[in-house]
C-alpha cells in the first residue's frame, strides 16, 4: 500500500480531527476544523482563552486523529500523527494557513481580520512528525502503517 498516496486521498474526506495537548501530566482532547497543506502541515484556527491553545503555549508536542465517522459493519481508516504546533503571527492572504483554510472551509477574508483582534481566533500550525494510517479497507486483515514524515518524504 503506498501509505502516504492513500492518506492524501483520505484527507479531503474528511473536516475535523481530534486534537490531543498535554500540560502538567494531564491530557486533553478536542475536536478542531482543519486545512492542510501539500507539506501536510495542518491547521487551524482557535482562541487563546481554549484550554487546547493554553497547553499548546505551555508544551508545543501535540498528536491527534483524523477519522471520518462510520457505523457498524463499515470498514474503518483514519489518520493518525504527531507532531508540534505552533500560534502563528502575521497571516496574511498569502499564508499557506489562510489559503487552505479559507478554501476549504469556505471562509473569507475576515478570518484575517478576526486573528488580529487581542482575544479573536488565531491561525495554528501543526508540523507533522509521524503520520499513522490504520487501514481496514484495503488492508487484508486491518494494518496499521507508520509514515516518518517531518515536514517532507
Amino acid at each position: 500500500m503506498d501509505v502516504e498516496k492513500t492518506i492524501r486521498k483520505y484527507l479531503p474526506e474528511v473536516i475535523h480531527m481530534s486534537l490531543a495537548t498535554a500540560a502538567d501530566n494531564k491530557p486533553w482532547v478536542c475536536e478542531v476544523h482543519f486545512s492542510y497543506d501539500d507539506e501536510l502541515n495542518l491547521y487551524f484556527r482557535s482562541t487563546s482563552d481554549r484550554r487546547h491553545s493554553q497547553e499548546i503555549a505551555q508544551n508545543p508536542n501535540v498528536a491527534g486523529n483524523i477519522v471520518a465517522p462510520h457505523g457498524l459493519g463499515e470498514k474503518p481508516r483514519g489518520v493518525y500523527f504527531e507532531g508540534v504546533a505552533e500560534m502563528l503571527e502575521n497571516v496574511d492572504e498569502s499564508h499557506p494557513a489562510y489559503k487552505t483554510y479559507s478554501v476549504r472551509l469556505k471562509a473569507g477574508p475576515g478570518i484575517i481580520e478576526d486573528a488580529k483582534v487581542e482575544d479573536g481566533p488565531k491561525f495554528y500550525k501543526i508540523t507533522i512528525s509521524d503520520l499513522y494510517l490504520f487501514d481496514s479497507r484495503e488492508s487484508k486483515p486491518s494494518q496499521k502503517y507508520h509514515l516518518k514524515w517531518g515536514g517532507n518524504s
